[in-house]
């Protein structure tokens, strides 16, 4: 009988490239064997025979050795990559980084594992999965009362990335709701770390669930209340001291000068803040966390946001965190009218800087001439809507707070600022230009004023403006 021939048989190099293809993770050349064995090394590092503590081990119990810290940060590189992550989900990998972060006391490993589960998290399937075990989401948020920073900084990450995937943010804010005393952690991280990574990345966690979460942002601001110091029982329910707010600006201004993009998260969350009436009393109910608030807020914008030497596209870089500030700023304005931080002459500044930004908003929406060009381009045009929407927020906000100032205006600060330069008829007739129609009657009222101070610029403005004659 005929029959086919056997193939012939594999050489050795044929049967090691097919033994190789077969041990590769995915379509990776990551080798599934030897992470086997760096994951076995982990399960023996927290096996019970090795963490047995006495005062002799406990100090190395501390240390990593260094062949196997690089092995795990080799995995650490690796979990970056979606097959390698899919294959550590596969192996329980986030099972024995939970045992690792139960049991383990080295600082370094702890660090090592929450950043291995926060690439994985990276990716949609895995987060979900991650998100769904109970017993880890309570390790790793044990995880926040740690004392070391780079740990706090990997499970920061960790819970950003998670709070940002809407299939599961609502499963971690609810486990933030459950464990009051993170707010505690996170309110401590931000008074006295002085690592900007980290307080940049705790704020943008706290930012996240602020928006995510109006209840949750009304129980952290309440439950932070606290006595005053010195102050009799019988008013502390009256006059409690919030201290998310003084928490809050202390990472401020240690991550000014520092980084911008977290400077403008702090902002946003002062300004969340400020959208419920509890958060408002946060700031403004003891007066020295008012006043602190004000005074940061002002030397920003007075100072250090879009100064007369800038150039006005500067304002496109600065648009949030100016929108931001303005807020906060008309919010306390508007609330504390009795406060003398905030009132009469030291007004002007402010004009001026409002003034500006006004002015710098009307060159940023100018349309260059050649315009139709960008059309053609979907993306470009993209571009342009998002930056015309968080120009026009800051337009609507810079003159709300503007109106309020006017509103608050006497004849003598308005003879003042006339006098320093704050207020002058290109300035005047800039702020007229935006104000209008919506802020007529200030605008009437404050002509009634300059009238008084200077008849001759009042009666040039209104040639400009003759629906606003006022009536003598």
């Amino acid at each position: 009988m005929d029959r086919n021939p056997s193939p012939p048989p594999q050489s050795r190099d044929q049967e090691e490239e097919e033994g190789a293809e077969g041990d590769c993770i995915g379509s990776t050349v990551y080798s599934k064997h030897w992470l086997f064995g760096v994951l076995s090394g982990l399960i023996q590092l927290v096996s019970p025979e090795n963490t047995k503590s006495s005062s002799d081990d406990e100090e190395q119990q501390m240390e990593l050795d260094e062949e196997m810290e690089n092995e795990i940060c080799r995995v650490w590189d690796m979990s970056m990559d979606e097959d390698v992550a899919l294959f550590l989900q596969e192996f329980n990998a986030p099972d024995i980084f939970m045992g690792v972060l139960a049991k383990s006391k080295c600082p370094r490993l702890r660090e090592i594992c929450v950043g291995i589960l926060g690439n994985m998290a990276c990716f949609q399937e895995i987060c979900v999965l991650i998100s769904s075990d109970k017993n880890l989401g309570q390790v790793l948020l044990h995880c926040l009362y740690d004392s070391d920073p780079p740990t706090l900084l990997e499970t920061s990450r960790l819970l950003l990335t998670c709070l940002s995937q809407t299939q599961v943010a609502s499963v971690w804010v609810e486990r933030i709701r459950e464990h009051p005393p993170i707010c505690e952690s996170i309110c401590f991280i931000m008074s006295s770390s002085t690592n900007v990574d980290l307080l940049v990345k705790v704020g943008e966690v706290v930012d996240k669930l602020f928006d995510l979460d109006e209840k949750l942002m009304l129980e952290w601001i309440r439950n932070g209340a606290a006595p005053a110091v010195d102050q009799p029982q019988e008013e502390s329910e009256e006059r409690p001291v919030f201290r998310i707010v003084p928490c809050v600006l202390e990472a401020a201004k240690q991550v000014r000068s520092e980084n911008p993009e977290g400077l403008d998260v702090y902002m946003h969350i002062l300004q969340l803040l400020t959208t419920v009436d509890d958060g408002i009393q946060a700031i403004v109910q003891c007066p020295d966390t008012g006043k602190d608030t004000w005074n940061l807020l002002f030397d920003l914008v007075c100072h250090e946001f879009c100064q007369s030497n800038d150039p006005p596209i500067i304002l496109q870089e600065q648009k949030t965190v100016l929108a931001s500030v303005f807020s906060v700023l008309s919010a306390i304005y508007v609330s504390q009218t009795e406060q003398e931080y905030q009132k009469g002459e030291k007004d002007l500044p402010l004009i001026d800087s409002l003034i500006r930004v006004l002015k710098n908003v009307e060159h940023c929406q100018k349309k260059p001439e050649n315009s139709s060009e960008s059309n053609t381009e979907e993306t470009k045009m993209s571009d342009l809507t998002e930056d015309d929407f968080h120009l026009k927020i800051l337009k609507d906000i810079s003159c709300e707070f503007l109106s309020n100032i006017f509103q608050a205006l006497t004849k003598e600060t308005v003879a003042q600022g006339l006098k320093e330069g704050h207020l002058s008829k290109h300035k005047c007739l800039c702020a007229f230009q935006n104000l209008l129609p919506l802020y007529g009657p200030v605008v009437e009222d404050f002509l009634k004023i300059l009238h008084e101070v200077d008849e001759a610029l009042a009666d040039d403005l209104e040639k400009n403006f003759p629906s606003l004659r006022v009536q003598t």
